[in-house]
């Protein structure tokens, strides 16, 4: 049963949350802003947060920021009432792994929480290599660990996910929904930005030292992983 952290101010949505969350048999807990939240994750260690943007005092962005900072991968689905693509991938930078805007139906909310919940218990296919490698960059698919050369490249898991899906398809353009479907999942709302965002994160790390690029966008097509020519 997994369990799931509700962070949020507005007293009616948390009741209407953790009244539908329960009926659906997830395990809830509630913080009513960042503190509380930081306490009941060290002490819970729950599956998924749901945070809300706009909390009193410590923002929700702040929120994800500090989990990131300390490790914690644990899910985020961010909430709020903007609905400015900046905002969204505000949200995204600070580290949460999915972004929904108020109001929103019940049926999306449950969607992207079990999409969330999916990618989180993914584990590496048994019978494939330990070890993908597309030029100088080397991805565990045990450790989690990348390597860029001798540089290490710390990733979220939704980063590692993508990069690991583009790096087991090297020289081959994957579309869009191809890597919708197989990181975010099937009910994920195909018509955000959400790819482009994330690989963009995949650049800006993988690239931080000034190395060549690898991935690279095939217009009107989709991505493709491949050494740079010599």
């Amino acid at each position: 049963m997994s369990s799931l952290l509700v962070v949020e101010d507005d007293p009616a949505l948390i009741a209407s949350l953790k009244r539908t969350l329960a009926f659906e048999g997830y395990v809830v807990t509630t913080a009513a802003d960042s503190e509380q939240a930081w306490a009941e994750v060290t002490v819970r260690r729950p599956d998924c947060l749901i945070v809300d943007v706009g909390l009193p005092g410590v923002s929700g962005l702040e929120l994800t920021r500090r989990l990131r900072r300390s490790g914690d991968q644990t899910p985020v689905l961010m909430l709020t009432a903007r609905q400015l693509t900046g905002d969204r991938v505000a949200g995204l930078d600070a580290g949460a792994d999915d972004y929904l805007t108020k109001p929103f139906e019940v049926e999306e909310l449950l969607a992207r929480i079990r999409a969330l919940l999916r990618r989180s218990g993914l584990t590496a296919d048994p019978g494939a290599p330990a070890e993908r490698v597309v030029g100088d960059l080397r991805l565990d698919t045990l450790s989690h660990e990348v390597h860029r050369g001798d540089r290490e490249v710390v990733l979220t898991r939704t980063e590692f996910l993508l990069l690991e899906f583009l790096m087991a398809h090297p020289r081959q353009v994957l579309s869009r929904s191809q890597l919708l479907r197989h990181v975010w999942g099937s009910d994920f709302d195909s018509g955000s930005n959400t790819v482009e965002v994330f690989v963009s994160y995949l650049r800006r790390k993988t690239e931080a030292a000034g190395e060549p690029r690898l991935i690279h966008t095939v217009r009107g097509a989709g991505y493709i992983i491949k050494e740079p020519r010599p």
